[in-house]
């Protein structure tokens, strides 16, 4: 697993609520690391964000069938 700088993993076990911020970017074997209390470390989920693909907003087909018969 890569673990990049300046990502934040947190404690699975509810009741540790540990949370770590990478200072420096590594490479570790194996999964997830583990907290100090034995439970997994996970990182928070983020939503992916598509602005690069923006460009390919069409218009509704139908619509633009229908302003192309209208001449």
């Amino acid at each position: 697993m890569f673990m990049k700088a300046g990502e934040q993993w947190n404690c699975s076990n509810p009741t540790c609520h540990c949370e770590v911020v990478v200072q420096s970017s590594s490479l570790i074997e194996g999964g997830n690391p583990r907290c100090v209390c034995g439970a997994l470390m996970k990182k928070n989920y983020t939503a992916p964000q598509f602005s690069y693909l923006e460009f390919l907003h069409f218009e509704d087909s139908v619509s633009a069938r229908e302003g192309a018969h209208k001449d």
